[in-house]
């Protein structure tokens, strides 16, 4: 368990391994909001790919106390440094800081093990997640056209460190 401590008035997350009833919750949350259901992409898709175990690539419940707030999964050592294959909050729990604090733990964490870059992809019709990863630090280094669906690009972001 990964421990991110409270932080500007908000309680504590813990990031945990996603175990198979937060696997198939997460699925059936994700599926029915954007950017997932533009794709789209199934409950089952998405409960598997949680529940799937891969070495360097781990996918994390993010929880508050009791509550799960949504989940991370990522891939370590990818063109010198991880990439965030997943970044989802709960509707009910957007906009407070979480998804930030996660990536400042990303980042600090990859800057233990001497990375030199944080790289995340997000669509090109995700105003929002472009946005959020731009006030970050990411900035955009290339297009992927067609890449999960025709007429779609994705942006790939990459964070300097």
């Amino acid at each position: 368990m990964i421990v991110l401590p409270p932080c500007e008035g908000q309680p504590a997350l813990a990031l945990t391994p996603v175990t198979a009833d937060e696997a198939a919750a997460l699925g059936e949350v994700f599926s029915a909001i954007d950017p997932w259901t533009r794709y789209p992409y199934t409950a089952g898709a998405l409960q598997s790919y949680f529940a799937t175990l891969e070495p360097g690539a781990p996918r994390y419940a993010i929880r508050s106390g009791t509550s799960l707030v949504g989940a991370v999964g990522l891939r370590f050592n990818w063109l010198s440094g991880p990439y965030v294959q997943f970044l989802g909050l709960l509707p009910s729990h957007q906009r407070q800081g979480a998804g930030k604090r996660v990536l400042q733990w990303l980042e600090d964490d990859a800057r233990k093990h001497s990375a030199r870059n944080l790289w995340v992809a997000a669509s090109d019709f995700n105003a929002e997640a472009i946005k959020f990863y731009e006030c970050f630090g990411f900035q955009r280094v290339a297009v992927l056209d067609d890449l999960v669906r025709d007429g779609c690009s994705e942006l790939l972001l990459r964070k300097k460190l």
